[in-house]
């Protein structure tokens, strides 16, 4: 699926590409929805729908991203419900031996992520990744979303890489468009995130389910 002599850079994202969607998906559609209609003696049905079109007004800005703004607008400490189910963040299957397997072939791994500082800590804290990334950046230091050009614009100026030899993971088809319409030469999607969902169209993007299908990293035709 991926010609490795062709790569010297991989850029990755972490909710739903390295890391199980399901966390996410359970965090913002039923934990804080039930957390919210207790606090404020609605039914949880009602709460849900209440949130969801909150969310869907800020969908695709860094706002919807974050955990500040989150906790502000509704009043709840979002970072100590995170906790309450942290118990559900997981890598994906295979993520960690394709670090290690890109590591070993001399192939540099760079965390690329809209989660606010505070999600990208508890889950860097709870999983094994982060020992095996070259950088971590997110786009709250950008101050622009993934799905803008001006994080990718910011991306380059802070870790220099050709995009032409850089392949970039996600499970976001508007962020995957960025990154094509920005020049990146190649990219995959991820075609079941959430491993209590089925698989999604990804679209005119190449996609993937394990990342054992994109083993062993081999580079001048020589496994790592």
């Amino acid at each position: 699926m991926v010609d490795w002599n062709r790569i010297d850079t991989v850029l990755l994202d972490m909710d739903g590409t390295l890391l199980d969607l399901r966390f996410d998906n359970h965090f913002w559609l039923e934990h804080l929805p039930r957390r919210y209609a207790e606090k404020r003696g609605m039914a949880p049905g009602e709460a849900a729908a209440l949130l969801a079109a909150e969310f869907d007004r800020r969908r695709g800005s860094l706002e919807w991203y974050c955990v500040d703004y989150w906790s502000q607008r509704l009043e709840l400490d979002l970072k100590a419900l995170k906790e309450e189910v942290r118990h559900l963040i997981a890598e994906r299957p295979q993520a960690l031996r394709f670090l290690e397997e890109l590591g070993a072939a001399g192939v540099r791994r760079v965390l690329v992520t809209n989660a606010h500082p505070v999600s990208l800590e508890l889950k860097l804290a709870a999983t094994g990744i982060g020992a095996e990334l070259d950088r971590v950046y997110s786009s709250h230091a950008a101050g622009a979303p993934k799905e803008s050009r001006r994080f990718w614009e910011w991306l380059a100026a802070s870790e220099p890489f050709e995009p032409a030899r850089t392949l970039f993971i996600d499970d976001s088809l508007p962020v995957l468009e960025a990154a094509a319409d920005f020049g990146v030469g190649h990219l995959l999607a991820v075609r079941r995130p959430d491993s209590a969902l089925g698989p999604r169209e990804t679209g005119r993007f190449a996609a993937f389910d394990h990342f054992s299908e994109l083993l062993p990293v081999r580079r001048n035709g020589v496994a790592s």
